[in-house]
């Protein structure tokens, strides 16, 4: 019997791969699943046994084990379960249970595997590079070279223990390299001081480190594997690893960096996050995304898999905010959704963001009545998302801005505006609220509003002949004779901007191809898929394009973790000049395949002359 509870659709809605696929198909599938309620300790599903369908968690937590009882995911709202048993003879290769009271949505494998069959962008999530990924992510084949997380700290062997015992106070780390002349001599540890200074009464200020340290200690190449780590941390049973190239020291791997490495995960992240009482909680778990970024970039993790990852921290802390906000305000006078637009609407943040966001309240809004509670509840949340490391929109596009929270009738109004008077300021709203996406509320409220725009808008030759003009005004950044126009002058001369004119443009072009196409879908990759499905683009233009976008996207996130490992702010700006001659010269194609599509669409007609 199908499940009609409009519950599923609007959960559904925020679900990936659910919220790429075309309305229809949304609603039919909503249709499908059955809720199945799960006790805590109760089974899911047993290990052998054949499947009924693929489940999603919808609330609470699953555990999943191996055939060993191992524990090998814990699982949370919005992640999927048993796909790999369906995608092979059909039964549980796991046995999962529920770690608290859990309600599931259960979708027949039948349906399952209609959907792998008819939509790429579905079956696209639950089969690329599974395996591989698989492989990557593992600790002891990873190369030492990408699990070193901050530069080598070291001190000279001439240095005081006192001096040695500062600096590690001071970088709250448990110990130091020891240097002379460039070549790597000896390592000291908290350890050390108190075994070989203080119990045996000698005087830190006048005992050199040279004479306590442990000398020529065993270190690694740094092109050796995570798998050497581990067995020399064991056999040795040491808890700090120099890591060298030749004599050179490059860097330090301790304990705590692999318990880390095999720690830390989005979901285990949002698990946190979703049980978080207080704000500074919440800002320790953010405080964690660069290390996340920086351990899925070293896995070779795909780029729209990173930044969907990263994005889902960023949607759990902004929906805990939410909770914690009605918590403290009592529940919303009228219903809402509470919206996120820019790179976080798009599910295509990286390792700095700032916060875009506007709520849509429900038409029975009375500005005198209810004004006062949206306006503390936006507050709430945008402030302690700036706390969580979520800056504030420079731009001001934020849900604290009162022409950003706003009922229904008035968003219709807007919209309406910014299509049929299409001047400069109208095109920059709409491109910006083209990539709105529902985080929590009714998601009914704007989605009646998104069919309705996208189709006005794609009717109304001019608005889209703005927004196409609109949409050529990020170029890439191409200089002569193959090289880069790279900034002149000031912080960042002779960098290129990875965002603004790298991702950016593709970013536009894939918008209006979805306005033309009146695609739903607003993440970039989605839409260069949607419009390749619906003819909008040619077939070899979209590969050349989605291959483009790609390497361009990774190049930004490489550089970002290469920033991250050396203990610097992440930022969009990179030195084109300081890669290799290969990358530079791929890079620099990429940038000449989005240039030629930009052409393209400039000479279809579509742009105003």
């Amino acid at each position: 019997m199908e499940d009609t509870n409009p519950d599923i659709a609007r959960f559904l809605e925020t679900a990936h791969p659910y919220d790429s696929l075309p309305r229809e198909e949304l609603e039919r599938v909503a249709r499908k699943f059955r809720r199945v309620h799960v006790p805590a300790g109760g089974e899911i599903y047993k290990r052998g046994y054949p499947l009924p369908g693929l489940y999603l968690v919808m609330e609470g937590a699953v555990e999943v084990r191996d055939a060993s009882g191992t524990v090998v995911s814990q699982l949370f709202p919005r992640n999927s379960l048993g796909e790999r048993g369906l995608l092979a003879d059909g039964r549980a290769v796991t046995s999962a249970s529920a770690l608290q009271d859990t309600v599931l949505l259960m979708l027949p494998a039948t349906e399952f595997k209609r959907l792998m069959a008819e939509h790429a962008v579905y079956s696209r999530f639950f089969t690329r590079g599974r395996e591989a990924a698989a492989r990557r992510g593992d600790f002891t084949v990873r190369k030492v070279k990408d699990l070193m997380s901050s530069p080598p700290r070291f001190c000279a062997p001439s240095d005081s223990v006192r001096i040695a015992a500062e600096m590690m106070r001071k970088l709250k780390i448990s110990g130091l390299a020891v240097v002379e002349d460039d070549r790597l001599a000896g390592i000291v540890t908290t350890r050390d001081l108190t075994a070989r200074v203080l119990a045996e009464g000698l005087d830190p200020a006048s005992t050199p480190v040279s004479a306590v340290m442990t000398q020529d200690p065993v270190s690694l190449e740094q092109e050796a594997l995570g798998s050497d780590v581990l067995n020399l941390m064991l056999e040795r049973r040491i808890g700090h690893l120099p890591i060298v190239a030749g004599e050179r020291l490059v860097g330090m791997i301790t304990q705590t960096d692999v318990t880390r490495f095999q720690a830390l995960s989005s979901a285990l992240l949002i698990g946190d996050i979703s049980t978080a009482e207080k704000v500074a909680d919440l800002r320790a778990n953010a405080a964690h995304v660069p290390q996340l970024l920086l351990q899925l970039v070293g896995a070779n993790t795909p780029h729209e898999v990173v930044t969907r990852l990263i994005t889902d921290v960023t949607d759990a802390i902004t929906r805990r905010l939410i909770a914690l906000a009605e918590q403290e305000l009592g529940p919303p006078p009228v219903p809402y959704v509470w919206l996120a637009c820019g790179s976080q609407g798009r599910q295509e943040q990286t390792g700095t963001s700032d916060q875009d966001n506007c709520i849509f309240i429900d038409d029975s809004f009375e500005e005198s009545a209810h004004r006062s509670w949206f306006t503390k509840f936006a507050r709430f949340v945008s402030h302690n998302l700036d706390q969580c490391g979520y800056v504030f929109c420079p731009g001001d596009m934020m849900a604290t801005n009162q022409r950003w929270c706003q009922p229904v009738r008035i968003w219709r109004e807007y919209f309406d505006q910014w299509i049929h008077v299409p001047e400069p300021m109208a095109q920059m709203l709409a491109s910006v609220m083209f990539d709105l996406r529902p985080i929590a509320g009714e998601a009914t409220l704007y989605r009646d509003v998104q069919a309705e725009t996208l189709e006005a808008a794609s009717r109304n030759s001019i608005f889209v002949a703005h927004m196409v003009s609109n949409s050529l005004k990020h170029a890439p950044p191409l200089g002569l004779l193959r090289g880069f126009a790279t900034i002149r002058s000031g912080e960042h001369r002779n960098q290129i901007d990875m965002k603004h004119n790298g991702v950016v443009p593709v970013v536009d072009l894939g918008r209006v191809y979805a306005l033309t196409a009146r695609l739903t879908p607003v993440n970039t990759r989605a839409r260069l898929l949607g419009a390749e499905e619906r003819g909008v683009i040619s077939g070899a233009g979209a590969r050349d394009l989605i291959a483009a976008y790609d390497l361009i996207a990774e190049v930004r996130l490489r550089n970002q973790a290469t920033q991250i490992k050396a203990g610097q702010r992440p930022t969009n700006h990179l030195a084109p000049y300081d890669l290799g001659e290969f990358e530079r010269s791929h890079l620099r194609d990429a940038f000449v395949v989005v240039r030629t599509m930009q052409s393209a669409l400039a000479n279809s007609g579509m742009a105003p002359i």
